[in-house]
């Protein structure tokens, strides 16, 4: 069995797989050697484990992992993967959007694939059908693009996200609001729509915190797996372990 840690911005998520198949899964605000120890003592076949972290400073982690399973891999941009990689900049891309390219193509192989991130950020990612990473988009999130306008100007206030918004303001905050939703939603469908001319068969895929806030708002219909990074990981983690 194999053991997934994803230490993301805001948020550490753990995995339990076996082979492809998702057991359970966890979201923490802050990971102890003593929260590993228990999914352990839970499942005393895990022997296999991947790391991938946006910071460092994990050395506690990373020491307890080596120490207490068979096979451990700490991702880096070196790592070999199960797909190409045309990013020119391969050491500064993140590891969660191409763990995530590699969730998608796990779900949808053969398929031209559009991986949108909604979170703290926005990524679009496109892999070829041929399992080809060729790059992508990155823009504020929603709550980043709310705090930019307050905290760039004098007399804007913060606003968060609703349930409903208007396509047209009448107050200040009606209008920011309806501008950054409506904004990201034509985003959003726009960077599909201009993708799909010339990949008609473009398959669209929505993760991230605000997936469910965006699936209903696009005209376009799109998958949305908030475990596709892990999927990837995972993924990862068993192409190491096949090729070693």
């Amino acid at each position: 069995m194999n053991l997934v840690v994803d230490i993301g911005n805001s948020r550490i998520k753990l995995a339990v797989f076996l082979k492809k198949e998702l057991v359970d899964s966890w979201t923490v605000d802050e990971l102890k050697i003593d929260r590993l120890e228990e999914i352990k003592k839970s499942y005393p076949d895990l022997n296999r484990a991947i790391l991938s972290s946006v910071s460092t400073g994990n050395s506690q982690v990373v020491n307890y992992l080596k120490s207490e399973f068979d096979h451990f891999l700490e991702l880096n941009y070196q790592t070999p993967v199960p797909i190409k990689n045309h990013y020119k900049t391969p050491n500064t891309l993140g590891l969660d959007r191409l763990a995530a390219a590699i969730g998608a193509c796990e779900l949808f192989p053969g398929k031209d694939l559009l991986v949108i991130d909604a979170g703290t950020a926005i990524t679009f990612d496109l892999i070829e059908s041929n399992g080809t990473f060729k790059g992508g988009n990155i823009s504020p999130g929603l709550r980043s693009r709310f705090r930019a306008l307050h905290e760039f100007t004098k007399n804007l206030p913060l606003i968060e996200e609703t349930v409903d918004y208007p396509l047209i303001g009448r107050t200040t905050e009606e209008a920011i609001r309806a501008g950054v939703i409506n904004g990201m939603v034509f985003e959003m469908d726009g960077t599909i729509d201009l993708f799909r001319e010339n990949r008609p068969g473009l398959q669209p895929l929505l993760t991230g915190g605000d997936a469910l806030y965006f699936e209903r708002r696009l005209k376009n219909a799109i998958f949305v797996k908030f475990e596709i990074t892990l999927i990837g990981l995972n993924r990862i983690l068993e192409y190491n372990v096949e090729n070693q």
